[in-house]
C-alpha cells in the first residue's frame, strides 16, 4: 500500500470521528527496513519515523539527516538504561517510558543535556507478563511521579494483546489519559489504526502497510 493511500485513510478516519484533518500524526515505522525503502518514503515527503532500537537508528538517521531536513524521529521500542543518553540525543520523542528507574535517568540527563524529548508513558493495558509497560492500576501514580521530576510527558502509549479486541484497550488508554490531563495517545498500528483514530489516537505507528514485509535478503 502506498504512503498516500495510508494518509488518505487517516484523513477519512479523522473525518469519520469528527476530528480535524491533520490531528493524527503518522509515524512510519522504519525498523529493520532497507535504507533504499526508507529513502523512497522520505522522497515522498514523509518526515516522521519510528524506530525500535537505538543502535539501528544511530546507524541510519545521522546520514539521512544530511540529505533530508525536518526529520521527526520517535523511539517506539524498549529503551535500555545504558542507551538513554544516545536516545535523548537522537530522538524527538520516546514512546516507551515504562519504569521509575528510566524516568529518573531521563530526568538526570535532561538537566545535563539541557533538553528532553517528548515522552509517552507505555501502559501494559493487557497486563501481559512478557510485555513492558506500567500496569494500568499504577499508571496514575507514575504520571504524577514523572511530573514531579519535571519530565515532558505528552501522553500514553499501548500495544493491545493480539488475541483481544483492540478497541477495548484503546478506550481504556483514552480514559486513562483524560483522567490525567494528557492529550497524546500513541496507539494503533497497520491493522487497526483507523479504530485507534476513532478512539482518539494522536499518533499511529504504521510499518508493514507502508513498507511491506521486511525482505531480509535485500541490501541496506
Amino acid at each position: 500500500m502506498s504512503l498516500q493511500e495510508i494518509k488518505t485513510r487517516i484523513t477519512a478516519a479523522e473525518a469519520a470521528a469528527d476530528r480535524p484533518t491533520g490531528s493524527v500524526t503518522l509515524i512510519a515505522v522504519s525498523k529493520v527496513q532497507p535504507n533504499a525503502r526508507v529513502a523512497a518514503v522520505l522522497d515522498e515527503g514523509q518526515r516522521c519515523f519510528g524506530e525500535n532500537r537505538v543502535q539501528e537508528a544511530l546507524g541510519k538517521w545521522p546520514d539521512f539527516a544530511q540529505t533530508y531536513s525536518g526529520l521527526d524521529l520517535h523511539l517506539i521500542g524498549p529503551l535500555q538504561s545504558n542507551k538513554t543518553r544516545q536516545a535523548m540525543e537522537l530522538f524527538n520523542a520516546i514512546h516507551t517510558l515504562d519504569r521509575p528507574k528510566l524516568a529518573k535517568s531521563i530526568a538526570r540527563l535532561a538537566q545535563e543535556l539541557g533538553h528532553c524529548p517528548d515522552l509517552f508513558i507505555q501502559v501494559n493495558t493487557g497486563a501481559e507478563p512478557q510485555k513492558a509497560g506500567i500496569l494500568p492500576e499504577e499508571a496514575d501514580g507514575f504520571v504524577a511521579d514523572c511530573r514531579g521530576l519535571h519530565l515532558p510527558v505528552k501522553g500514553l502509549m499501548c500495544i493491545p494483546p493480539v488475541a483481544e479486541v483492540a478497541a477495548d484497550h484503546f478506550t481504556q488508554l483514552a480514559e486513562m489519559a483524560a483522567r490525567n490531563g494528557l492529550a497524546g495517545l500513541s496507539m494503533g498500528m497497520s491493522g487497526d489504526f483507523e479504530q485507534a483514530i476513532a478512539h482518539g489516537a494522536t499518533h499511529v505507528r504504521v510499518g508493514s502497510a507502508i513498507f511491506g514485509a521486511r525482505a531480509y535478503d535485500e541490501q541496506a
